[in-house]
């Protein structure tokens, strides 16, 4: 046991993190599910409204323990890549609009946070656990994924989306395509 414990610590130390953080899983780009929700104004959104942008889906709740402890690193990552075409969009899972209302002020957070009361959403992108993140390129097809919390202003997470990003850069310098006459 005493071995246990020591071999732990030191993966502790070694890597930064405890072994059971999350892992990204890299997918073949794919279209992303149908995203539609209401934010805190009652005003729907989709994931269409975010189209030219890269987007991190990420489906939490209020009773998640992992799901709040990410979140500051979430706003610390939209404070570093502010005036980039990079959106955070917190769904909030199976919680009814008063729940929300009551947690969000404690976590000073400016993104914005989608309400998916009936989790209609999770069911389609297929959550199982919270929380589970998406990164969506700006061509709307998902190319991460993972379950878990993360710190999403680690070099990790920000080695990917930089990839995402770089990748919109060089297709927004291509010359558009000649007209046939």
């Amino acid at each position: 046991m005493k071995i246990c414990s020591v071999v732990l610590a030191v993966l502790i130390l070694e890597t930064g993190a405890p072994i059971w953080a999350a892992s990204f899983q890299t997918h073949e780009p794919v279209p992303a599910p149908s995203l539609l929700a209401q934010d805190n104004a009652h005003t729907e959104k989709t994931l269409s409204d975010y189209r030219g942008q890269v987007v991190l889906v990420n489906f939490w709740a209020t009773w998640c323990p992992p799901c709040r402890a990410e979140m500051p690193s979430m706003e610390r990552l939209r404070q570093k890549m502010a005036g980039r075409p990079l959106v955070i969009l917190g769904v909030n899972s199976g919680e009814s609009t008063d729940e929300v209302n009551a947690f969000l002020p404690g976590m000073k957070i400016e993104f914005p946070v989608l309400l998916d009361s009936s989790s209609a959403n999770a069911r389609r992108w297929k959550v199982f656990a919270l929380p589970t993140s998406f990164l969506v390129d700006a061509e709307g097809r998902v190319r991460y994924s993972l379950s878990g919390a993360v710190e999403w202003d680690s070099d990790e997470a920000l080695e990917r989306i930089e990839m995402l990003l770089a990748e919109k850069q060089r297709k927004d310098k291509l010359p558009a395509p000649n007209k046939l006459q």
